[in-house]
């Protein structure tokens, strides 16, 4: 019987830090001998970027690494730009997972809403294609992603072997500690941002603002949420959906069209 060869997966990345953050290469480096890998990343920083589109102005892309089997572009535009402009014009065929990251800092409870590389989650799970985002809860530009790289691994292999649901991908969070005590399956925090800007006085006596804030949680002691996984040394993985249709509500709200 002829023996046939299995062909690997392929896998389109993207971030919200940047073509050359540590948080993708390192990304790039675990998973290449998994998979087909193709990158696009935006030009710099797009941090908080979400769901945005560039709109009023040109997209340009450009190549700036290739390998067997890998490709590596950065893009002017934000990271759904991204991920589309690859669907769109790079790729040949629908990757088997759409992922991004390595995030540097939280992308927990609220930040699902904010985060550029949840943006890039959603819009593969958007287009039909399993998806996960990865963040550390570490800023730091040389932040240590060493403790967190065989977890990555494992995930991503059992996603690629049993998929997930239609409509439902993954935001993986992991604290910043140099062991886990292991992985949970976790609900969202119910929690907000507080202080968010900073006031100044700009020299020319016009005021400006930085923002800042602090998150205030509200279920500190909910054991099955996503930051006191993080808080007490786990990895949390919350499954988010697309529908966002608030089911439970429709049957009260039939009020409004009497």
């Amino acid at each position: 019987m002829e023996n046939k060869i299995k062909k690997k997966p392929l896998i389109l990345l993207s971030n919200d830090d940047g073509y050359d953050a540590k948080g993708l290469l390192t990304l790039i480096e675990v998973l290449r001998p998994l998979a087909n890998l193709v990158v696009m990343a935006p030009d710099g920083p797009r941090s908080g970027f979400a769901g945005a589109l560039t709109i009023t102005q040109p997209l340009r892309y450009q190549l700036i690494s290739e390998a067997e089997n890998f490709s590596f572009y950065k893009c002017s535009g934000t990271p759904v730009d991204c991920v589309k402009l690859a669907l769109h014009d790079v790729l040949t065929e629908i990757p088997d997972l759409v992922i991004g990251g390595i995030n540097h800092g939280d992308n927990s409870s609220v930040n699902v809403h904010y985060s550029g590389t949840l943006g890039i989650v959603l819009e593969g799970c958007m287009k039909g294609i399993h998806s996960i985002g990865f963040s550390l809860c570490d800023h730091n530009s040389q932040a240590d992603f060493s403790p967190i790289t065989s977890t990555i691994v494992d995930i991503v292999t059992q996603i690629l072997e049993q998929g997930l649901p239609i409509g439902v991908c993954l935001n993986v969070n992991f604290p910043k500690i140099q062991q886990l005590r292991g992985v949970k399956i976790c609900r969202q925090t119910k929690g907000t941002w507080v202080n968010e800007y900073i006031k100044a006085t700009h020299p020319t006596g016009k005021p400006y603002f930085w923002t800042v804030g602090e998150f205030h949680n509200e279920e500190p002691e909910a054991e099955d949420t996503d930051h006191w996984a993080l808080e007490h040394g786990y990895a949390a993985i919350t499954p988010v959906q697309i529908d966002v249709t608030a089911y439970s509500a429709m049957k009260e709200l039939q009020t409004l069209v009497r």
